[in-house]
């Protein structure tokens, strides 16, 4: 049952590059709000300058590394009735940015939560791809460490879906190259940087090639987006994987590099193709 008086909490989309992208309602709401917690104040003051108009409300910051106190200071805000509106760098907040915990607080707290929407990197980059958009799957960053990263993108080997990331400049060129151990050095790739800025930019192509593209260095905001596993390929059985690698075991390749090669080959993570190998060998 809602409480008799609450306030309201808007995320509010902001320019994910170019600052005439931002709406006549998302000035509206900064403006009336009455407290407006920000991932960075210095770029909301920078946006709010764009759009010519003055904060009346108490501006606080609202990041990951403060987004669980924060959190707690918001609600009791909004249940005492006031308007807080949550504004991250570029995008809409709680898409790998913060604002999910304070989402799921307002809501627990029968508190009303609302949207102003906004340009999104996800969605621009999808269509900028030239890759299908019919069905997506929003993966957010890869894990920092090299094998942790190499073992998510082998799970994510058989989706058949696009799949859209995100990723740092400094780290852009290690993970294309871990997408083409995963995936396939074939795999159809679209890079786009700097997303609706003066020098936007969309490198689109084989995910190997790609990534000696990026090994020469790359700078901005960087959106990824990867082809999903081809739904005509052959899917083989525990078995049938088994054979294959006995087949490239038996050419001369080593029985691990021979495991990597056939998850690539049908688009399989290679813990799958790993346990093939280990139920062919136990007795009947």
């Amino acid at each position: 049952m809602m409480a008799d008086v609450t306030g309201r909490l808007i995320l509010a989309g902001t320019p994910i590059g170019d600052l005439g992208d931002a709406t006549p309602r998302l000035a509206r709401v900064l403006a009336e709000a009455d407290v407006v917690a920000a991932e960075d104040t210095r770029r909301l003051r920078r946006l709010t300058s764009e759009l010519g108009i003055t904060v009346g409300g108490r501006v606080t910051s609202f990041f990951e590394g403060n987004e669980r106190e924060r959190t707690v200071d918001l609600v009791a805000a909004l249940v005492e009735g006031q308007t807080v509106v949550v504004v991250t760098d570029a995008g809409m907040p709680s898409v790998s940015d913060p604002g999910y915990r304070l989402v799921a607080a307002a809501i627990e707290a029968d508190i009303q939560v609302t949207a102003v929407p906004g340009p999104s990197a996800v969605l621009t980059a999808l269509a900028l791809s030239g890759l299908p958009v019919d069905r997506f799957t929003f993966e957010g960053f890869l894990p920092r460490k090299p094998g942790e990263r190499s073992k998510q993108l082998q799970e994510l080997a058989g989706e058949r879906r696009t799949m859209v990331f995100f990723e740092a400049p400094h780290r852009l060129a290690a993970s294309l190259q871990a997408m083409a151990e995963a995936f396939g050095a074939d795999r159809r790739t679209a890079v786009c940087r700097e997303l609706t800025k003066t020098y936007e930019e969309v490198k689109r192509g084989p995910v190997g090639e790609l990534a000696e593209w990026a090994a020469d260095g790359v700078r901005g905001e960087i959106t990824v987006v990867v082809s999903g596993a081809d739904p005509s390929a052959r899917r083989l059985g525990p078995a049938e994987l088994a054979a294959e690698v006995a087949a490239d075991e038996e050419a001369g390749t080593p029985r691990k590099q021979a495991i990597g090669d056939v998850a690539k080959r049908f688009g399989v993570p290679k813990r799958t193709v790993y346990d093939a190998v280990l139920a062919a060998r136990e007795p009947r």
